[in-house]
């Protein structure tokens, strides 16, 4: 039974927006918050095999707040980029496409070719659900809308390839599809993101992406410029206005000059989280929206988004191999260029749940606040209200036997420290702390790979 939308409008009543009160936040129902997740490999709309709520039950459960999904406009291949049971390379005939196929055969992965006139309801009432079941369970949906063909196979597989449309369209190398360069198939593209942005008007839980990763394949920047301002365009005849975010780059890049329209800003692989403060200037969101190619240590992706979280980051999105088809839970076995599984999970809701409990609006990056005494091989991040509370996290390379002393700029006053595990997010009291102010000694108890503390005015 598909949900209505009165039920999925319970946890929501208006549309993700910018924090009034701090613009680097999100805002749920005005509220500063952190979108926080470790989500599927984006198709769980477009791949029909793929039962999204036990996933979003999944999700839910570990208080995650977040789910990227690509539109459908592009798909992948089993094989693509050795992922076993990778979401976006759905099996033959279970491909759904916003696109509706037509009487004549011949799509290369099998079944009619597409229409890029027509669209599929069946797709529209999935999509429409899959936010539904989503802001149900408290979770906003990153919708993106495009992506670049990384190889051949990819472009084959494309509905937008001549081949495989009925309308002539396409016929353009893979790099030219993302330009402003052939006015019938951008118009095929603008067509589509008008019809999905009026179809998902509705929704509170929401926010669309350009394109993901569009510095690979040839997309331009006036392309990206113009899908952006067809989303403007829309909405402005529709009563909700939603977010949208630009993805600029692997690692960093400092964007000197926005794209009007964006709201917010994504970057893949921002470790260590230099992105934040190489974009400070904008006074906007800034995401980690895909993390990867790190090894399969669900650590190193925990480290990641605690140090992006306490950077001064508004998303971390972690991209979390364990759910398939076949595991829509999130049980699966991890064979892929990354990580994920239910303890990572954990983790993350740990995070978001410590982070929020910072003072939200007022908390800024304190990166003079906490040293490490000594020789010390620590990486230390703070995250606070001057003053009033600090978070701080401390990530070591080797388990440390011994206590670990580091050092802390405290203002006078009575200061009650609360220990925190970032595995778990299990709190126990630490010491009480009073200063006339300046220098302050800490002991952080021996750990193996990452500790936490909260540090509260008494």
């Amino acid at each position: 039974m598909w949900l209505t939308t009165s039920l999925a409008a319970a946890m929501f009543t208006a549309p993700l927006s910018i924090s009034t009160e701090n613009p680097r936040l999100l805002a749920v129902d005005g509220q500063p918050t952190l979108l926080v997740t470790s989500g599927e490999h984006y198709g769980a709309v477009l791949n029909l095999d793929f039962d999204y709520i036990p996933y979003l039950d999944e999700l839910a459960a570990h208080g995650l707040n977040q789910t990227r999904t690509f539109s459908g406009t592009y798909r992948e291949v089993p094989g693509s980029f050795g992922i076993t049971g990778n979401t976006l390379a759905p099996a033959e005939g279970r491909y759904a496409s916003p696109w509706a196929r037509s009487d004549q055969p011949g799509y290369r992965l099998g079944g009619p070719r597409f229409d890029l006139t027509a669209y599929d309801p069946a797709y529209f009432a999935r999509l429409r659900d899959f936010v539904a079941q989503a802001g149900a369970r408290g979770i906003n949906v990153e919708y993106v809308f495009f992506c670049p063909f990384y190889n051949d196979d990819l472009w084959l597989a494309n509905p937008m390839h001549p081949e495989n449309n009925v309308n002539g369209v396409g016929n353009c190398p893979p790099g030219e599809v993302y330009t402003l360069a052939h006015p019938d198939l951008l118009a095929v593209q603008e067509a589509f993101v008008r019809e999905a942005v009026t179809q998902l008007n509705e929704f509170d839980n929401l926010y669309y992406e350009i394109c993901n990763e569009p510095y690979f394949g040839g997309v331009t920047l006036e392309w990206q410029a113009r899908i952006a301002q067809v989303v403007r365009e829309t909405e402005a005849g529709l009563p909700k206005r939603h977010l949208i975010a630009q993805n600029i780059a692997n690692n960093t890049a400092r964007v000197e000059a926005p794209l009007a329209n964006v709201d917010l800003y994504n970057f893949h692989y921002a470790s260590p989280p230099v992105a934040v403060a190489d974009n400070w200037h904008l006074a906007a969101p800034i995401g980690f929206d895909e993390s990867g190619f790190a090894g399969s240590d669900n650590r190193v992706y925990r480290a990641q988004a605690w140090h992006f979280i306490m950077a001064g980051g508004a998303v971390f999105s972690n991209l979390d191999y364990s759910f398939t088809a076949a595991s829509p839970e999130g049980s699966a076995a991890v064979n892929a260029p990354g990580g994920g599984g239910r303890d990572l999970r954990v983790a993350l809701g740990a995070l978001r749940r410590f982070a929020e409990s910072l003072d939200l609006a007022r908390a800024v990056p304190l990166p003079e606040f906490a040293q490490v005494a000594g020789d010390g091989a620590l990486a230390l991040r703070t995250l606070g209200v001057p003053g009033e509370v600090y978070g701080v996290y401390a990530e070591t390379a080797e388990p440390l036997t011994a206590p670990v002393p580091i050092t802390l700029d405290l203002p006078a006053g009575r200061w009650q420290v609360t220990w925190v595990a970032p595995v778990s997010g299990d709190q126990q009291p630490g010491p009480t702390v009073e200063t006339t102010g300046g220098t302050v000694r800490l002991d952080l108890p021996a750990f193996h790979a990452d500790w936490a503390c909260k540090i509260s005015k008494d």
